[in-house]
């Protein structure tokens, strides 16, 4: 929060289940739908998806449309976990999702292109890819690894979950993306977009090049299967190069590095 606070962004907390009409502001062009409830962790209750991605989203939603006047577009942010087990196809497939997770996020993206459908507002959906690099969550996978191997402890792996590819997507091509959202609005009305790279990486293959990258091997610890996680994903990105321009650069060694002094720099 204090980087976010230093570049001059203001930064109002708020929880989207409450009132936002006397917290939010009512003079803004875009809004980009980030908050969720994320992860797929046997831990955190159905209750809670259904609270933090559905309710959550009609309320913003229910204020954004008695709220916007000057509003160009409502930005949804989904994620491939809406494509089920294995994302590796255009947004014209049905959606399959197998965990609480990606069918909330689903509910929640049908809520926001139904608002557009209806004509309370406009509208799309980006539909992102294993995003990681600098400022990822503490939980998960690279964060958590690069803290594991600095501090020497054992890092959790469940078991078959190394040979899963992932279509790992460095943050700053994702903020690419979102930035050549703004004035496109007439395009991407309506829409559905995936973000993410057409190149896949296992995570037994993103794990050896954080090692590498850090000099000292990591501390595997196996656990059961997880279910309800994603075997392989690969994204389908011709629609959002045709409509966003957008062109994923950063290779996974370069992001990890990124990543890697990151950490450092915030941590040790």
């Amino acid at each position: 929060q204090r980087d976010i606070v230093k570049s001059g962004v203001v930064f109002i907390e708020a929880d989207l289940q409450d009132d936002l009409s006397v917290k939010l502001p009512n003079d803004f062009d875009y809004v980009f739908h980030f908050a969720a409830q994320p992860g797929i962790s046997t831990t955190t209750k159905f209750s809670q998806f259904v609270a933090n991605n559905i309710c959550a989203t009609q309320n913003l939603l229910d204020w954004v449309c008695d709220s916007s006047p000057k509003l160009k577009l409502f930005i949804n942010i989904a994620t491939s976990s809406i494509y089920g087990k294995r994302a590796t196809f255009p947004e014209t497939t049905a959606a399959k999702p197998v965990s609480f997770y990606g069918v909330t996020k689903l509910a929640a993206e049908q809520l926001v292109l139904g608002a557009h459908r209806s004509g309370k507002i406009s509208a799309c959906s980006l539909r992102l890819y294993s995003v990681y690099g600098p400022r990822e969550r503490p939980e998960k996978l690279y964060t958590k690894l690069i803290k594991s191997i600095f501090e020497q402890t054992s890092f959790p792996l469940f078991q078959g979950s190394e040979n899963h590819s992932r279509s790992f997507t460095y943050v700053g091509d994702v903020v690419q993306a979102m930035d050549a959202v703004i004035g496109k609005e007439d395009h991407i009305r309506g829409e559905i977009i995936n973000v993410g790279t057409e190149l896949s990486y296992t995570t037994g293959q993103g794990i050896t090049l954080i090692e590498e990258i850090i000099g000292i091997k990591a501390s595997i610890q196996m656990h059961p299967p997880r279910l309800g996680d994603q075997l392989q994903t690969t994204a389908i990105i011709d629609k959002a190069r045709r409509l966003l321009g957008y062109n994923p650069t950063t290779s996974l060694k370069d992001g990890l590095t990124a990543q890697v002094h990151w950490y450092e720099e915030k941590f040790l």
